[in-house]
């Protein structure tokens, strides 16, 4: 599934961004560098690297550069991109699981080999052959075990860049080096009255500690993009094809719009379509949230990743690929859990620094130890120097907010809130202000029949069926709701003669010589056709609430009168309830009639309404509220909405809207339950404080670490932070930070 969307189709079409999945990533600072690479790269304009999840997402000039450019910038630097294949993520997926097998195996083998090291070197440390096996022992840990440390390490240094792998490279490889020397040359310390330590346990067990811990992580890692490899599921595989009358199987790639699709029972649909032959019910809660399967017939539309019940049809592709509903829903998960809050960019800037500093504090340790040291002022500057490189190391740093709002996108998924970018959830937690549209979110969206009161001696089969073939003649946008509502009841057509619309007033035609008219007052008065009061007080009541009065007469009275309206959702007034309950000061805009505006916002328990609003009026509404210190959150769901929606602060689309809206708003309410949006802003709270959380581990961890490992404390306690410990300490603290983000998925919204 390609991930490329056009970013100004029509003004700037060579302008596209794109979500390529990056291999050999194994820190936060590796993605910084990958980043800073690719920013560098002529014709980008922005990229946007993720540790958490492995991707880079990068927006650039198709007429400036290509893919093969970026993967070789990538690579240069020690790092890979999936470019150039049908399916980047399957790609991506199965180098991840070679990857982690292979992460696996060294790190059991370092695990095997450091033990008998960790026991030499405890208690066997004065045995005269330990120094040698250790040496035996540690090599292959420290060289080949651990061998991507040093080549990524050396991959950076070529373009004068420094990161974790650099960190660990150092300390391991001085401490080995340190150990050998005086494993064959102990002679030269003994002469100054020093023992000769040897360190390849420190050595040995940093390397497996930090396998241990990435090993860890992938798994954690793996864990909070569960949510995609869901959504990756609902689409098959293959796909039965009619080609020349002939059924044949295809994979899922080579489906074209206009192809002839077979779906049997118990299949997911594999492309968006429309029925083209057969019947069947197809369960559409992947899109609607409905748990009862909706009928399908010829002509109806069905989409990807939906599943079909009993009946077998025929559906005519009309979206493919990365078009389809399903795709788009994967692609903003995708895109929202590679972008980045504006926290992370700040914890990237920092880790991007963060490595140089490290090595300069190791240094000055050094050098410290070697002014002011005493005696073992050498041995002991040298270990502080490189407890100093491995106690530092910037993972926790680097997962601290990527992991967490992975979770938080991914947990949004599974409560039908796609985000498609981090900021919104981060910025979802201080929203003051919500704005709603009326028509499609708070409403239904679409006109129904309320009441349908008939003259108390006309209620009869054959009067319904006349109204039901007038209606199913006319072409009047609520005539349907009629037709949908008399169907309901089971009510059959008759044969009409002479029917005729009337623009502006309604249809009239004729049944066994007897003239019918279903319309407005103005019709009634054209005909001279009374309204009997009991009816005149009803409709004047119906419309006291904002519903449209149509009326059904014959050549001599009104028969019934029926009262229709877009009627507010079941979950809309709880909805805002919600919302007022969090201090949350709600508002309706809507382009509808003072009156039915007042109807539907008091229904729904909103204060704050203004009716016949124009789309730009809908923007400068939300620019004045946001003026007045408000931050905003706008719910819509069509296109007279979009401005309103990049306005705003937060914005939030219904999931049955318009493309439009979706592609602007940073959230989509898959099921159009307005009920999502509380759950939304709730979300964001526990995302953010588990990001300040991290965040604050993270940093306090190195705060204290730092000093202790360059032995501060050794002047007061003669304490000195042992390598080993320092090594363990650290993946503790990416497994802290990890374990932390996932407690998210365990929270109620």
């Amino acid at each position: 599934m390609t991930m490329t969307t056009n970013i100004h189709p029509g003004k700037n079409a060579s302008r596209t961004r794109t979500t390529f999945p990056v291999l050999e990533m194994t820190c936060g600072a590796c993605a910084s560098s990958v980043e800073s690479m690719l920013a560098a790269s002529p014709g980008v304009y922005t990229a946007s690297v993720n540790y958490a999840n492995q991707t880079a997402l990068i927006e650039y000039d198709t007429t400036q550069t290509q893919p093969q450019a970026l993967q070789a910038a990538v690579r240069s630097i020690g790092y890979d991109l999936v470019i150039d294949t049908e399916d980047p993520q399957a790609q991506a997926a199965d180098a991840q699981q070679k990857y982690y097998a292979a992460l696996k195996t060294r790190t059991l083998w370092a695990c095997i080999l450091s033990v008998p090291v960790v026991v030499l070197g405890m208690f066997f440390m004065d045995y005269a052959y330990t120094p040698y096996i250790s040496l035996v022992l540690t090599a292959p840990i420290v060289f080949y075990l651990g061998r991507s440390f040093f080549t990524h390490a050396w991959k950076q240094a070529r373009h004068g860049q420094a990161t974790m792998d650099t960190l660990v490279a150092l300390s391991t490889s001085i401490a080995f080096l340190f150990s050998t020397f005086n494993t064959f040359f102990p002679g030269y310390w003994h002469a100054r009255g020093l023992h000769a330590h040897v360190y390849y346990e420190a050595a040995a067990v940093i390397i497996a500690f930090l396998s241990i811990g990435k090993l860890l992580e992938a798994r954690a890692k793996a864990s909070t993009s569960s949510a995609i490899r869901k959504l990756m599921g609902l689409q098959p595989k293959t796909v039965l094809v009619v080609q020349d009358t002939v059924e044949q199987e295809l994979p899922i790639a080579a489906v074209r719009i206009g192809n002839i699709v077979v779906v049997r029972p118990g299949e997911r649909i594999p492309v968006d379509g429309v029925v083209e032959s057969g019947t069947s019910y197809v369960d559409e809660s992947m899109i609607s949230g409905e748990s009862i399967a909706v009928s399908k017939k010829a002509g109806d539309k069905v989409f990807a990743g939906t599943v079909n019940e009993r009946g077998s049809f025929r559906l005519e592709a009309r979206q493919v690929g990365s078009d389809t509903v399903l795709a788009r829903i994967i692609r903003m998960v995708q895109e929202a859990q590679g972008s980045k809050a504006p926290v992370q960019q700040l914890a990237d800037k920092i880790a991007g620094i963060f490595v140089p500093v490290v090595i300069t504090l190791a240094i000055l340790t050094f050098a410290t130890w070697m002014l002011a040291g005493g005696e073992h002022a050498f041995t002991h500057g040298l270990l502080a120097a490189v407890t100093v490189l491995v106690i530092a190391c910037p993972c926790a740093l680097g997962l601290a907010t990527p992991t967490a709002l992975m979770v938080g996108v991914g947990k949004g998924a599974e409560n039908n809130i796609l985000i498609r970018d981090a900021e919104s959830l981060e910025r979802a937690h201080q929203v003051t202000a919500v704005v709603l549209d009326k028509t499609g979110t708070l409403t239904d969206g679409k006109p129904r029949v309320t009441d349908l009161v008939w003259q108390q001696d006309t209620g009869n089969n054959l009067a319904a069926s006349v109204l039901y073939s007038l209606e199913t003649s006319s072409e009047h946008p609520l005539a349907a709701a009629v037709v949908h509502h008399l169907k309901d009841t089971g009510t059959q057509g008759v044969l009409l003669q002479h029917f005729e619309a009337l623009p502006g007033r309604g249809v009239a035609a004729m049944y066994q010589t007897i003239p019918y008219y279903v319309g407005n007052t103005r019709l009634l008065t054209e005909h001279q056709i009374l309204i009997p009061p009991a009816l005149q007080v009803q409709a004047e009541r119906l419309q006291e609430l904002a519903r449209t009065v149509v009326y059904f007469a014959d050549a001599q009275r009104v028969l019934a009168l029926i009262a229709i309206a877009d009627i507010l959702k079941p979950t809309s007034r709880a909805a805002v309830e919600a919302l007022q309950e969090k201090g949350i000061a709600v508002y309706m805009l809507t382009g509808d009639n003072p009156q039915t505006a007042r109807a539907i916002a008091r229904q729904a328990g909103i204060a704050h309404y203004e009716a016949e609003v124009m789309p730009d009026q809908k923007a400068a509404y939300i620019k004045k509220l946001q003026a007045q210190g408000h931050v905003v959150a706008m719910a819509g769901d069509g296109i007279n909405d979009s401005q309103a929606l990049a306005q705003a602060d937060v914005s939030i689309a219904m999931g049955k809207g318009s493309d439009i809206a979706m592609d602007v708003a940073k959230m989509t309410l898959i099921t159009s339950d307005l009920q999502a949006i509380p759950k939304a802003l709730t979300l964001s709270t526990q995302t953010v404080r588990g990001i300040r959380q991290n965040l604050f581990w993270a940093f306090i961890y190195n705060v204290i670490g730092i000093p202790i490992a360059a032995g501060v404390l050794y002047p007061v306690n003669g304490f000195l932070l042992d390598p080993m410990v320092a090594g363990a300490a650290m993946a503790l603290s990416s497994l802290s930070v990890v374990a932390n983000s996932l407690r998210l998925k365990a929270r109620k919204i």
